[in-house]
C-alpha cells in the first residue's frame, strides 16, 4: 500500500468508489506516514485526526449503502492555514490568531466537505501568508521533502511539502504573489492560479477573520500530483458557474483538440527579471517538448506591454491590498520613504512604499492600465494559444528567515538579487487576473524539483490544465521525494 500515498486524487477517489480501499483504510495509512514522516518536515501543523475518522467511518457507511458523497468521496485532504475550517484552529500564521477557532468553514473548504473530502488537518503557512518561506512564530518552520535544508515555498508552503512526501492526498493554497505556483515549482508538483474571481476566498485570513470581504488580486487554487488533481479540485472550488453567493461567468473548455492545434510563445529571457540558467533551461525543455509533438512555438512573441510597466504595477496594487495588515510604525516609515522617492524608482522598496499610500486617483490611473494591458493580452491571445515562463526566477533556495525580508538576497546564476525578485514572474497572470498552471519539468543537478509556468486566457483555465496534463504525459510527471517513498 506504499505507492497509495502518492497516487493523484482521482485515483484514489476511484479506488474507494471501486472498494478496492475504503475511507478509513486510507486515512489510516496517511496518518501513519503522518506519524511517520511530519517530524521531519512541519508540513502539517495542526491535526484533526479524531473528526476524519468520524467523517471516514461516515463515507464507507454511505458507500456501502450506494451513496455517493461526490468527486472526493472518503479521500483524505489537508487545507492551508489561511483557510477557516469549522471547530479547527485557523491561525492563518499570525501569532494573535493562535487560538482562533472558527465557526464556520470558509467557502472553499465548505466545498470541499460537500464533495465528500475528510479534512485530516491545516498545513503551515508565513504570518499573513507574507512570504516565499512557510515559517511562524506559532508553528516554526517547515521544510522541503527534495532537500530539508530548503524551503518548500510559501506562502502554500506547507500544503506542497506534505502533497509532495504523500502525508495527505491533497490540499488547496491561496496566490497573491506566487503562492501556489512557486511552493509547486519548488516540490515538484502541478498547480494552478485560477482566473481571478473563479473561487471564492470568503473565509480567508487575510482578511481578518469573520470578515468575508474578498480583495483584488487574490485566488485559491488547488496543488496536486497529477493535472487531473487540478481539473478535478478546480471543478470542486469553482463549480459551473458559482452559485448564489459567489456567482462568476462559467469557464471555457479548452480551446485546442491536439497538441498540433497549440501556438505557444515561450519568455524565458527577460532583462528586467533575472532568470537562473536552471530554470531557464526547464521552460526550453518544456517548449521543445511541446514543439517536438506537434505545437508551434514561438521564442520571441510578446504582448504589447513591457515586463517592467506591468510589474510596477502590480506590486503598486499589490502593496496597497496588503499594507492595511502592517503595523502603524511600518506604515509611518513606508510613507515617509514614499515622500522621498521619484515616481522613477522601481526597485521593490520604492514600489511597496508608493503603493502603501496610493490615492483613490492614482488607484484609477493604474486600473486604466492595466485595462490596457489586459486587452493586450486578449489581442495576444488571438494569435497564441498560452505563454511558456518561469514560475520564479530559482529553484527552491536554502532556509533563510534570520534576517529581514529586506535584507535577503537570492542568487541567480551566481549573482545576489534582491529577495523580493522571487515574485518577478507572478505579476504577468496575476495583474491581469490570468489563470496560470505549474507542471514539474526537470530536477537541477543537486536534486532540486523545476517547473515551467502555464498562462492562458481569461476563463480559460481548462487550456493551461490540459497542457500541463500534456507536459506530464511527455515528460513524466510528479516523482515522488527519495526519502520519503
Amino acid at each position: 500500500m506504499s505507492d497509495l500515498a502518492f497516487q493523484p486524487l482521482s485515483a484514489l477517489a476511484g479506488k474507494i468508489a471501486g472498494r478496492e480501499v475504503g475511507a478509513v483504510e486510507l486515512l489510516d495509512h496517511y496518518a501513519a506516514r503522518l506519524a511517520a514522516h511530519n517530524g521531519s518536515l512541519n508540513a502539517v501543523v495542526t491535526m484533526d485526526l479524531e473528526r476524519a475518522r468520524e467523517d471516514a467511518v461516515a463515507a464507507d457507511a454511505a458507500r456501502a449503502s450506494g451513496a455517493d458523497l461526490g468527486p472526493l468521496h472518503g479521500v483524505p485532504m489537508s487545507v492551508k492555514d489561511a483557510y477557516e475550517v469549522r471547530g479547527l484552529v485557523s491561525t492563518g500564521g499570525i501569532p494573535q490568531l493562535r487560538d482562533y477557532v472558527p465557526e464556520q468553514d470558509a467557502a472553499a473548504v465548505a466545498r470541499l466537505r460537500a464533495a465528500g473530502a475528510v479534512i485530516i488537518g491545516k498545513t503551515n503557512v508565513p504570518a499573513f501568508s507574507g512570504d516565499w518561506q512557510s515559517y511562524n512564530q506559532i508553528y516554526g518552520r517547515t521544510s522541503n521533502p527534495w532537500n530539508t535544508g530548503h524551503t518548500p515555498g510559501g506562502s502554500s508552503g506547507g500544503a506542497a511539502a506534505a502533497i509532495a512526501a504523500g502525508l495527505v492526498g491533497g490540499d488547496i493554497g491561496s496566490d497573491i504573489g506566487g503562492s501556489i505556483r512557486l511552493p509547486a515549482h519548488f516540490c515538484g508538483l502541478f498547480g494552478h492560479k485560477p482566473s481571478f474571481g473563479v473561487v471564492p476566498m470568503r473565509g480567508h485570513i487575510p482578511g481578518a477573520p469573520r470578515a468575508y470581504s474578498e480583495v483584488d488580486l487574490a485566488v485559491g487554487g488547488p496543488l496536486g500530483r497529477s493535472a487531473s488533481d487540478l481539473e478535478l479540485l478546480l471543478n470542486v472550488l469553482a463549480g459551473a458557474a458559482g452559485d448564489a453567493a459567489h456567482p462568476h461567468p462559467p469557464l471555457r473548455e479548452a480551446r485546442f483538440e491536439s497538441v498540433k492545434d497549440l501556438r505557444i510563445a515561450v519568455w524565458c529571457e527577460e532583462p528586467d527579471a533575472s532568470i537562473d540558467d536552471s530554470v531557464a533551461d526547464a521552460v526550453r525543455e518544456a517548449a521543445e517538448a511541446l514543439d517536438d509533438a506537434g505545437a508551434r512555438a514561438d521564442w520571441s512573441a510578446r504582448p504589447d506591454f513591457t515586463f517592467k510597466e506591468c510589474f510596477r504595477d502590480y506590486v503598486l496594487i499589490l502593496a496597497a491590498i496588503i499594507s492595511p495588515d502592517f503595523p502603524p510604525k511600518v506604515l509611518e516609515s513606508m510613507a515617509a520613504h514614499a515622500a522621498e522617492v521619484s515616481d522613477d524608482d522601481m526597485s521593490h522598496l520604492a514600489l511597496q512604499a508608493r503603493g502603501a499610500v496610493l490615492t483613490y486617483a492614482q488607484m484609477m490611473f493604474i486600473e486604466a492600465r492595466r485595462r490596457r494591458i489586459k486587452d493586450a493580452w486578449a489581442a495576444f491571445f488571438q494569435e497564441f494559444d498560452l505563454v511558456l515562463c518561469p514560475p520564479a526566477p530559482v529553484p527552491a533556495i536554502k532556509h533563510d528567515t534570520d534576517a529581514s525580508p529586506v535584507d535577503r538576497t537570492i542568487t541567480v546564476n551566481g549573482d545576489a538579487k534582491p529577495y523580493f525578485d522571487l515574485m518577478h514572474w507572478a505579476a504577468l497572470a496575476t495583474f491581469a487576473h490570468l489563470p496560470a498552471s505549474v507542471a514539474p519539468v526537470r530536477r537541477t543537478d543537486g536534486g532540486l524539483p523545476v517547473g515551467v509556468q502555464i498562462i492562458g486566457p481569461y476563463l480559460e483555465d481548462a487550456t493551461t490544465i490540459k497542457v500541463a496534463g500534456i507536459l506530464e504525459d511527455i515528460l513524466g510527471g510528479f516523482t515522488p521525494p527519495p526519502d520519503f517513498t
